[in-house]
């Protein structure tokens, strides 16, 4: 396992983290959670990313029991805030009252007191911006979080809450957390020249676009059993990449990871990775053995033959 700093933070990120989107309280039950947390743990992952939102709470819940029997300054637990929680006209966005009760109910939840990492789930338009900055400027000095950052934020967003900040002395976001793969790369072009510009980390979720690039998925075929894509709970953003053109690319993929001596899941890891500004790639799992395999891209460095070869197969970069 290799380590970077989230940008400018003195904070070390596993360069692959573990995710509960989808899998944990959804799919995938406490037996699970507890020993893919054991096994992420034994493979040097030390990130640990959730959301409030990630089944109504049921994430966080599942993961405050799989991380109790370990020591909390030896991991780093990051969630977020925005979507709703329940009916209440107040239960959701960011404004400083939802954010205020959502942090204490997420570390209420995950049985900890304080949180690494603390983001805001999506841009709020219903919220003056300097509201949000300010109450995650309280949290940091309350204690209950030790930095705060974004996700799925413009650059021009990121750039007016890290002016904001600095105008009131105050903390800005340490990081962003957009979608990132060889199938969704619009954010090489907006926001990750400013996240870098700035010193930001980025931490990308769904780097193997939704399962699509383990190449498990045949075209015209149904897909296994137990993959995501069979799974009624799991496979509502998955299926949108089952098209002609992934299929042909996927395909011209394998070769290039046989070729490299990787599955074609490291592959897709190893080449998020090697774009400068990426400090942590996401992975799920529903079965810890996935994480095993997933880990070892952490260790594989793709030479400029294998990324010109993976270049002239991706089709290039689309404005969001």
């Amino acid at each position: 396992m290799q380590y970077r700093r989230l940008g400018r933070t003195g904070m070390k990120f596993s360069t692959v983290s573990l995710g509960s989107w989808l899998t944990f309280g959804n799919s995938v039950e406490q037996d699970i959670t507890t020993a893919s947390v054991k096994t992420a743990f034994s493979l040097g992952i030390n990130v640990v990313d959730t959301a409030d939102a990630y089944a109504k709470g049921a994430s966080e819940v599942l993961l405050g029991k799989a991380l109790e029997p370990y020591r909390r300054k030896d991991y780093v637990l990051a969630s977020k805030a925005f979507w709703p929680m329940s009916d209440g006209i107040n239960d959701r966005g960011l404004s400083r009252k939802h954010l205020f009760e959502s942090v204490n109910e997420s570390l209420e939840r995950l049985k900890t007191s304080y949180l690494d990492l603390y983001q805001c789930h999506r841009f709020d338009p219903d919220c003056d911006l300097e509201e949000t900055v300010r109450i995650m400027e309280d949290l940091v000095r309350m204690g209950k979080i030790l930095y705060w950052g974004v996700s799925v934020w413009t650059g021009q967003q990121i750039r007016d809450a890290m002016r904001i900040a600095k105008s009131i002395g105050g903390y800005g976001p340490a990081s962003n957390q957009p979608q990132y793969s060889m199938l969704v790369r619009d954010i090489e072009l907006d926001p990750l020249p400013v996240t870098r510009e700035l010193g930001m980390g980025t931490i990308v979720w769904s780097p193997m676009a939704q399962g699509m690039l383990t190449g498990k998925y045949k075209k015209d075929q149904p897909p296994p059993k137990d993959s995501r894509a069979a799974d009624p709970r799991a496979n509502q953003f998955l299926t949108k990449f089952f098209t002609p053109e992934n299929y042909a690319i996927v395909d011209k993929l394998k070769v290039i990871a046989q070729e490299a001596g990787c599955t074609l899941s490291q592959l897709a890891l190893a080449w998020c990775l090697k774009h400068e500004g990426i400090t942590s790639v996401i992975v799920g799992c529903t079965k810890p053995e996935q994480l095993v395999e997933n880990a070892k891209a952490a260790d594989i460095t793709l030479d400029e033959r294998t990324m010109a070869a993976i270049a002239k197969v991706l089709p290039a970069p689309k404005a969001g």
